[in-house]
């Protein structure tokens, strides 16, 4: 009997949808743990763990599980290569499944543990991984279409953790494929979904943001092109402090250990002051919504979140650097608006502009603002005209971005 092409791949997409959202609940579920290892803590969100953690715990057990992410790296990169995924992908290499996997795992250990940067990388391999496994017997599928089933099993892994099935498809077509290629389209869409639903035993299908039950106003749209010159800004520094950060070539030596505590020192003792800092971002981002950010506080955290996050890859640690970049973000937003309603006597929406803000640096880290503003959205799912409002800074940002980009390239030419 001849097997139909168009089922076997229909029967991978299915599958690596399910197997994504299975790798998103898995490493969520191992987030948790080392979490509550790490501050101690039984209910509630890392920062209220931060929070009720003693000043010495606070700064001495992260460094802890930042040693033994190190040590995990120092005995894995010693023998095995660790390949970035999007290349991987881009150029239909081998799937060094091993690998991935231990290198996921470390990953979460050490933003468990409280490192400065984000967790998304890590569903993202270990779905990568379960989904080259898991079809490696359709031997039907040509190398185009493995290069789909790759990219969307990690798009998916994304949505399962955030809980956010459209960005994560979105995700696979805009970042990584760069494609609306209908069957792209359609794989890219219906892993997201499975992997969401299947991911929803952790995350309840709630957003991962809690949007505050306040009145915003469509006046606040204006404040989008305002807000997009101070989120162009603030996301090419982000860019430039990650890529003078990013070391040439993967650090293999033993100094991996001790740099990775002293980065996770370093983050501690700064938590004495600011217990938002820790972890990828998120304590930030609810802080943010919850409009319990001081001015002096924003202004920090927009200092020392992105300084935090490049200290931690200098030192060798791999991680996500989305959430990162959109805690920066919302700091951004933030310290402007309180700043306005500081000087104005204005009483102008914090956790809109909040995460206007967000979607503006993303756009710039991602090079991406539809799926920025889609992302941003998904998170907390405010009433659907504040999307618009994300769009609207996202793309102004983007655009002031690439105007001064390609300004800057003409005046480097001879």
């Amino acid at each position: 009997m001849r097997r139909n092409p168009n089922l076997d791949f229909f029967c991978a997409v299915v599958i690596v949808g399910l197997l994504a959202g299975l790798a998103g609940l898995c490493t969520t579920l191992v987030l948790r743990l080392v979490e509550h290892l790490t501050y101690h803590y039984t209910f509630g969100s890392l920062l209220a763990g931060v929070t009720g953690a003693g000043p010495l715990r606070r700064a001495l057990a992260p460094a802890v599980g930042a040693a033994l992410a190190g040590l995990g790296w120092w005995l894995l990169r010693r023998r095995n290569e660790v390949p970035p995924l999007a290349g991987t992908i881009a150029r239909q290499e081998r799937i060094p499944r091993l690998a991935w996997s231990i290198d996921a795992l470390l990953q979460i250990v050490l933003v468990g543990s409280g490192a400065s940067l984000g967790r998304e990388g890590a569903p993202r391999q270990f779905a990568a991984v379960l989904g080259d496994f898991s079809t490696g017997w359709l031997r039907r599928l040509s190398a185009a279409e493995r290069e789909i089933l790759l990219a969307s099993a990690a798009g998916a892994g994304l949505g399962a953790v955030y809980a956010v099935p459209l960005a994560g498809a979105l995700f696979t077509l805009r970042i990584l494929l760069n494609t609306w290629q209908p069957r792209a389209v359609g794989a890219a869409l219906i892993t997201s979904s499975l992997a969401v639903a299947v991911g929803s035993a952790v995350t309840h299908d709630r957003p991962e943001l809690a949007w505050p039950s306040l009145e915003s106003t469509y006046l606040l749209t204006a404040h989008g092109l305002v807000l997009a010159p101070v989120a162009c800004a603030v996301g090419m520094a982000f860019n430039r402090i990650i890529k003078a950060s990013q070391p040439r070539h993967q650090i293999r030596s033993w100094l991996l250990i001790p740099a990775l505590a002293a980065a996770a020192l370093t983050t501690g003792v700064c938590a004495h002051w600011w217990p938002e800092l820790p972890g990828n971002g998120k304590s930030i981002l609810t802080t943010s919504l919850a409009s319990g950010m001081t001015l002096t506080a924003a202004a920090a955290i927009l200092v020392l979140k992105p300084l935090l996050t490049g200290l931690f890859l200098r030192a060798g640690g791999a991680g996500g650097l989305l959430t990162p970049s959109l805690a920066t973000g919302a700091a951004a937003g933030s310290l402007l608006v309180l700043a306005i309603n500081a000087a104005t006597g204005t009483h102008l929406h914090v956790p809109t502009v909040s995460l206007a803000g967000a979607a503006g640096v993303l756009a710039v880290t991602q090079g991406s603002p539809i799926w920025a503003a889609l992302f941003v959205w998904e998170l907390a799912r405010p009433p659907i005209w504040l999307l618009l409002l994300f769009l609207l800074t996202a793309t102004a940002a983007h655009a002031v971005n690439s105007w001064v980009q390609h300004r800057w390239a003409n005046l480097q030419r001879p």
